[in-house]
């Protein structure tokens, strides 16, 4: 079998992080995103991986380079723009050929990867295998529709949906997928919808398996679910503490602190990870926060949030929670005259005060 991992598209939903960064590189729980995939991929005997990338293929390509690291073979596949999951699929045939092959979009978290989904794949050997979630908003995502065993149907993001069974992002195909994405016509939003292609093969009465995800899942694509993702993998972590903690500092709980970093008459209460070389002082850092490489905080509170490497959070009098904070950002408390609230933001920010 071979992989076909999605890093393209948009991400309009978490601008302005995603101006500047590919969404499948914003760390959770101080992992790329994308990186679980393809540990998952690889945990699953799957090694021969082709990438889709778009308009940040060279940040993907610098993040993974050959796939040697994770210990498979990576090949990249340019989509010269999003034009669905379903057009992915369309390209990706001289690099997949006749073989079977998992589609996972890179921007998933599986709990427990897609191992079992796999095997059960190989053994039964049907056209096409769906993994189902149930969800509160089945609207947002593509829906199946059952009976008893049988794929019934499918609808991308229906406004009123007939079940609450989203598709989770990962797909198995055999080559008969190419017959249907070359086959459907684009949606009314201008993309080759996956769904269309999966209800061509239901119609056709090629053989389309389903199952239901029992752990969670997690499409990390708005803010809300970033920072869910990132607290249910930190529940996992075990306490680590492999940077400098003075006396005067408490670390209580599943806590991580990695090489080259102080923390100085702070607390951190877990789960919590701190990445390298990041200085924390006289400051609060409460649980499911994920501090990436080389920030310093100083004399602030953080809790429930993301904060990427080399930004600064100085003197906040109030807690800073429920965020996601860029790449080299700023935030401090101004002293000076007249008093006033002092911002530089991009498109797309989203700021709240007190």
């Amino acid at each position: 079998m071979k992989a076909l991992v999605l890093s393209g598209g948009r991400a309009t939903r978490l601008r302005p992080i995603t101006h500047t960064s590919a969404k499948q590189l914003v760390p959770v729980a101080n992992k790329p995103i994308l990186f679980y995939a393809l540990e998952a991929i690889r945990d699953a005997g799957i090694t021969d991986i082709g990438i889709i990338v778009g308009h940040t293929a060279e940040e993907i390509k610098a993040a993974v380079g050959d796939g040697e690291r994770f210990g498979v073979k990576v090949t990249y596949i340019p989509q010269e723009a999003p034009l669905g999951l379903a057009h992915a699929v369309k390209i990706a045939e001289p690099f997949i050929k006749d073989d079977r092959f998992v589609m996972f979009l890179g921007d998933n978290l599986i709990r427990d990867g897609i191992s079992e989904v796999v095997s059960r794949f190989q053994e039964e050997s049907p056209n096409a295998h769906i993994m189902l979630a149930r969800v509160r908003n089945p609207q947002d995502f593509g829906v199946a529709e059952l009976n008893g065993t049988k794929v019934l149907r499918l609808v991308e993001k229906p406004k009123e949906p007939k079940s609450d069974l989203a598709l989770v992002g990962v797909y198995l195909f055999d080559s008969t997928v190419f017959e249907a994405v070359n086959a459907i016509k684009p949606s009314a939003r201008g993309e080759l919808e996956i769904t269309d292609a999966i209800q061509y093969l239901i119609e056709k009465q090629y053989t389309v398996h389903w199952h239901l995800v029992s752990g969670w899942w997690k499409d990390t694509g708005k803010l809300e679910d970033m920072l869910e993702a990132n607290r249910l993998v930190l529940e996992t972590i075990e306490r680590r503490i492999d940077g400098e903690v003075d006396e005067s500092s408490q670390i209580d709980g599943r806590v991580v602190v990695e090489k080259g970093t102080q923390v100085v008459n702070s607390v951190i209460r877990g789960p919590a990870i701190v990445g390298e070389g990041c200085k924390i002082e006289n400051s609060y850092i409460g649980p499911f926060t994920s501090i990436y490489n080389r920030v310093k905080i100083t004399s602030s509170e953080v809790e429930h949030s993301i904060i990427l490497e080399d930004s600064c959070i100085t003197d906040i009098g109030a807690r800073i929670e429920d965020s996601l904070i860029g790449k080299n950002v700023m935030v401090a408390k101004d002293n000076g005259r007249p008093r006033a609230y002092r911002f530089m933001l991009g498109d797309n920010s989203d700021v709240s005060v007190i």
